[in-house]
């Protein structure tokens, strides 16, 4: 019966640390509700975040969604690259018989280490319809180290 009321007594022994759960539980709720994606996505796990590299450069693509260009600040410092937003939001509504106030604020940030030394001097950034894409080309240096290595067939 205290399983029908308790439905978290039946997942906490499975996983056998309560507070772990609970922590996972909370992440996703505030994941899913302070505005990144769907409601129910998770923007580091589906694909809100993707980087990619080809000989020459890095391309990183975030979505962040309700954020304007001026909330957004990108770092490169010591291999690493540092993005944070910030979404504020405020809306009123005055009628003659009420008055509505609502905010609403969300903030991101991700810092990844790079595979690869790049020339900080050409990086660029680009922002567009909540989608931020940035171009890290790669230095010389990082381009010559790299070495194929053939691969026979038996």
């Amino acid at each position: 019966m205290k399983e029908k009321w308790m439905p978290w007594k039946r997942r906490a022994e499975k996983d056998e640390n309560p507070f772990g759960l609970l922590r996972r539980e909370v992440d996703e709720l505030f994941d899913t509700y302070l505005g990144f994606g769907r409601p129910g996505r998770r923007p580091d796990r589906d694909g809100g975040f993707e980087v990619s590299e080809t000989d020459d450069e890095i391309r990183v693509r975030a979505e962040l969604p309700g954020m304007d260009e001026k909330d957004i600040e990108v770092a490169l410092e010591d291999g690493m690259l540092t993005i944070r937003g910030e979404r504020k939001r405020e809306k009123e509504t005055r009628k003659r018989n009420y008055h509505v106030s609502e905010m609403s604020y969300g903030s991101y940030g991700r810092t990844i280490p790079l595979p690869a030394e790049v020339d900080k001097e050409k990086v660029e950034a680009r922002f567009k319809r909540g989608v931020l894409t940035l171009t890290l080309p790669k230095t010389e240096r990082a381009k010559a180290d790299r070495k194929r290595i053939p691969v026979s067939v038996d």
